[in-house]
């Protein structure tokens, strides 16, 4: 690893402090939306992950959001309930369930995306677009570090 000498430990430190207030204002942002369904952030997380990868399958889901089966089971039954999601088993693979947003998962997310969306593109607005292209890169840096 490179020697960062311009980046010291409290540094750092403030770096995780803003993803992690990041994160929670652009949730926050649509908790009014999750309340009125009775839904958490973990059904806003599978919601996108089906909005953006449509007819992902269940150990997919699974990779993507490192939760137990027990866990994603529960969240999916309650977007079952809600219609906002349904199943359709592999062609090949009758073992393997695809997952796909239902016109009700749809609106679902696009009103939960409506609100999220807001806070980024002011943010975006409001920088260049090598800001932006450069706090993209970060970004995909720091998800696919491998420790």
């Amino acid at each position: 690893m490179k020697k960062l000498l311009y980046l010291k430990d409290h540094e750092l430190k403030h770096y995780i402090e803003k993803i992690f207030l990041g994160y929670r204002e652009t949730v926050s942002d649509a908790k009014n939306v999750l309340d009125k369904y009775s839904i958490g952030v973990a059904h806003n997380k599978v919601i996108h992950l089906i909005s953006l990868y449509e007819g992902i399958t269940i150990s997919e889901l699974l990779k993507k959001l490192k939760v137990t089966k027990q866990s994603l089971n529960r969240v999916l039954k309650d977007l079952i309930k809600l219609k906002a999601i349904n199943y359709k088993k592999d062609e090949r693979d009758t073992r393997i369930k695809h997952v796909y947003l239902t016109e009700n998962g749809i609106k679902l997310f696009e009103e939960i995306f409506s609100i999220q969306k807001r806070r980024l593109y002011k943010a975006f607005l409001r920088s260049d677009s090598k800001e932006v292209v450069s706090f993209d890169n970060v970004l995909k840096k720091i998800i696919n570090e491998k420790f």
